[in-house]
């Protein structure tokens, strides 16, 4: 009798066990690919066809800071895109999906950037388009995104550390790698000058973004066989004044400058420069983060007019650019003037919403699992204009290549652009910004003319970039 007992229980538990591996095997199928590793996916699987969810986006902007002439359009794009969202929804006669987008102001300052995405989760946001500087995008991504899992979509951030941050594959960007631009503003700056037989000198703020950019020109110009001042002059930028700084950036004449730096801070390093007797702005070279007409007035003219300068930007020619451009310029949402990265935000937001239709959802893994998906090639191409079609098709199944108002996105296995377009400007007499001509740039195959010369005042049409942080 007792050992009967004994072996009904233990078969019992035996059932259980079997019971509990079958459970734990069919709620492992579908959902999202989640942050590295084998482990089995988590989400179950949800048919896009009837998934029914609300979906918030959080929007991580510069409102204030150093960066905060990008922040005011960056977060109009973000509302033009669930505008353009919502249209499509009602489009494709969608009944049960909502969005929204959340702003919240970063400070352009990593803590207070960690702060605001936690807020916005807080919210109910399951996707983050933001930051925009790589020192706010890397704690933000290590603290709060991959923890979270989150995914986080960059508009402007371009530091290379960011492409081997330990991020479980939660972290993206829309804006290319600051060693895609380190290498088309050394191509720029050899066409400038005449030739890469010349001598620069190489300064920066010293942060992700300053560092990852003064280095990865300094490897693209040394690859050539230029020649270089010495190491980077690397500063903080809490400092209150720059004058030393200055002098070793013009010490024994150089050729050029690169300068890589924020509009608060080039303002103190600018008067330091124009105290620097030998200074001459007309052999200065910066990057996005100096890019645009709405420089502090405090940077002074001799320390700007005549330099030049390459930005990420949205392609001239083809239909998205332009439809985008109007769609901005017609909207009644303040500001006006478009702004280096807002197309990058716009693309960042809807990267978000494109992929919860996609996988169903709004959970932060199932979205995840989907952006590679729909932002690359194999699929149908499809932009905002179509956006309605493109809604259709995810909830059908069907597989599709988002084409972006910044250009084709194509993210890779780490979530970077392969491919961008690049502004090159100057600053004129009374501090005039002019976009002068676009290339197009793919990683190790250099960058090539885009566009014909256009010389123009930019305030039309220019605007979109990659890391704001100088691609910031």
């Amino acid at each position: 009798m007792g050992r009967s007992l004994a072996w009904r229980i233990t078969a019992f538990a035996a059932a259980l066990v079997l019971l509990s591996l079958t459970v734990l095997g069919c709620g492992g199928e579908g959902g999202g690919g989640g942050g590295g590793g084998d482990e089995a996916p988590t989400v179950p699987a949800t048919n896009p066809a009837t998934a029914r969810f609300d979906l918030t986006v959080g929007d991580l902007v510069p409102l204030t800071g150093d960066l905060s002439p990008f922040g005011p359009p960056g977060r109009k794009a973000a509302d033009l895109a669930v505008e353009q969202a919502r249209d499509a929804l009602e489009e494709a006669d969608v009944d049960g999906v909502q969005v929204n987008v959340r702003h919240a102001d970063t400070e352009t300052n990593p803590q207070a950037a960690v702060a605001a995405a936690r807020r916005l989760l807080a919210a109910d946001a399951t996707c983050l388009a933001g930051a925009w500087a790589a020192a706010e995008t890397i704690p933000t991504a290590q603290s709060v995104a991959a923890p979270q899992q989150t995914p986080l979509i960059s508009p402007a951030s371009t530091s290379a550390q960011i492409t081997t941050l330990e991020d479980e594959g939660f972290v993206f960007r829309t804006a290319p790698s600051d060693n895609l631009q380190g290498e088309t503003l050394a191509d720029i700056v050899e066409q400038e000058l005449g030739g890469a037989d010349k001598t620069m000198s190489v300064a920066g703020r010293n942060d992700a973004y300053g560092q990852g950019l003064a280095n990865s020109f300094r490897r693209a110009w040394e690859a050539k066989g230029g020649r270089l001042t010495g190491s980077p002059v690397l500063y903080d930028p809490e400092q209150p004044s720059y004058d030393s700084e200055a002098e070793r950036i013009v010490a024994d004449n150089p050729d050029g400058y690169v300068i890589v730096d924020f509009p608060d801070t080039y303002a103190r390093m600018g008067a330091a420069l124009a105290r620097a007797e030998s200074f001459d702005a007309g052999k200065l070279f910066v990057t996005d983060g100096l890019a645009g007409e709405e420089l502090p007035e405090n940077i002074p003219g001799e320390a700007l007019e005549g330099a030049r300068g390459t930005r990420p930007g949205t392609p001239e020619e083809g239909d998205v650019p332009r439809a985008f451009d109007r769609l901005y310029s017609q909207s009644d949402l303040p500001p006006k003037a478009r702004q280096t990265f807002d197309a990058q935000n716009f693309d960042a937001t809807m990267l978000c919403f494109l992929a919860a239709v996609a996988a169903g959802s709004k959970e932060g893994e199932a979205i995840q699992g989907r952006m590679r998906d729909v932002s690359a090639p194999p699929g149908r191409a499809v932009s905002f204009e179509d956006l309605g079609d493109a809604v259709k098709a995810l909830r059908d199944g069907q597989d599709i290549d988002y084409q972006g108002a910044s250009g084709a996105i194509d993210l890779d296995g780490q979530g970077d652009p392969t491919a961008a377009t690049y502004e090159v400007f100057e600053y004129g007499p009374d501090r005039r910004f002019s976009v002068t001509r676009q290339v197009e740039a793919r990683q190790g195959q250099g960058a090539t003319e885009s566009s014909p010369e256009s010389g123009g005042d930019d305030s039309g049409d220019g605007g979109s970039e990659e890391e704001a942080e100088g691609g910031i």
